[in-house]
């Protein structure tokens, strides 16, 4: 994690852009710790996707969501369990139906907790922001994969396997080729690997990789990644690309022996040339300590 200090995490519902029929988004305007926010409608209902971080902005979706719906049920699923796209869910406690695929219940009840302390850690006002915040229960959760009927519109859920989390969840809404992919996309940064051994290593380098083969291969439309600027399918292709970079220049470097802090100094610098624009830096060395702990498998 960064230690430099951290601009309130704040979800600017304000912003929301229509960017197919009855689909919003609520950009995140590159802010750290604030998701892309998904408002998805059919004739029935709507889906929420991602909270953003704390009750506060929770129930600023939850507004927007109400207003959208204009009576419609509601339901609300989040991307992955780390609290900027999860931990706002009580707010939809009685006003929308949480759902989730088993793999991402498994890591809210099994890690939420540190998480959600370590998140505390990180500075005054994301601490602020996280005052009240109880770890989410989903309502519903499912298994393999989940087709939501939202009337004259299905949206699908995927989980996908290990890549970014364990419990990744890619959400597609079909007919308006839009896929909501989490954090197993971003633009303008360097892949976030949630590596932080001995109390998570849940990451996988390769897993992700082979992940974005599989979308990359749907060929979405546009491609709303979990922080960062929407686009098309090369949001996919741009991760992927960069994945398969940090990977052979790190398994080339330790099969020839190198010791791990060589490897670290030597892929960041390379790295951070080829990518001198990219933000999110302290995530190279969590990448390159990942994966030679795979490559040694």
């Amino acid at each position: 994690m960064t230690h430099e200090p951290i601009p309130d995490p704040a979800v600017q519902t304000s912003g929301a852009q229509e960017i197919a029929r009855d689909l919003l988004v609520v950009p995140n305007r590159r802010a750290g710790l604030v998701p892309n926010i998904g408002v998805v409608g059919g004739t029935r209902a709507v889906l929420v996707v991602d909270t953003g971080i704390g009750v506060a902005n929770a129930e600023q979706v939850l507004a927007l969501a109400s207003e959208v719906a204009g009576g419609r049920e509601l339901y609300l699923t989040t991307t992955h369990f780390h609290p900027e796209h999860a931990f706002g869910a009580q707010v939809f406690a009685d006003e929308a139906t949480y759902l989730v695929n088993r793999a991402q219940a498994d890591d809210l009840r099994e890690k939420g907790q540190g998480y959600l302390e370590m998140f505390r850690g990180l500075g005054e006002t994301v601490a602020r922001r996280l005052d009240g915040v109880r770890v989410p229960v989903p309502d519903l959760v499912y298994d393999d994969a989940h087709d939501l009927d939202l009337g004259g519109r299905t949206v699908r859920l995927r989980p996908t396997g290990r890549g970014h989390t364990r419990g990744d969840q890619v959400v597609e809404v079909p007919d308006a080729g839009v896929l909501f992919t989490g954090d197993l996309a971003e633009t303008g940064q360097f892949a976030i690997f949630p590596w932080f051994p001995p109390y998570d290593t849940d990451v996988s380098g390769v897993g992700w990789l082979a992940v974005l083969d599989r979308l990359t291969a749907t060929a979405p439309r546009t491609v709303v990644p979990g922080h960062g600027d929407l686009g098309g399918p090369e949001v996919l292709t741009d991760v992927r690309d960069y994945l398969r970079e940090l990977r052979e220049e790190t398994w080339r470097r330790r099969d020839s022996a190198m010791e791990e802090t060589e490897i670290l100094a030597e892929v960041r610098a390379l790295l951070l040339e080829r990518h001198p624009e990219w933000t999110g830096r302290e995530w190279i060395d969590r990448g390159v300590s990942c994966l030679c702990a795979e490559h040694a498998v």
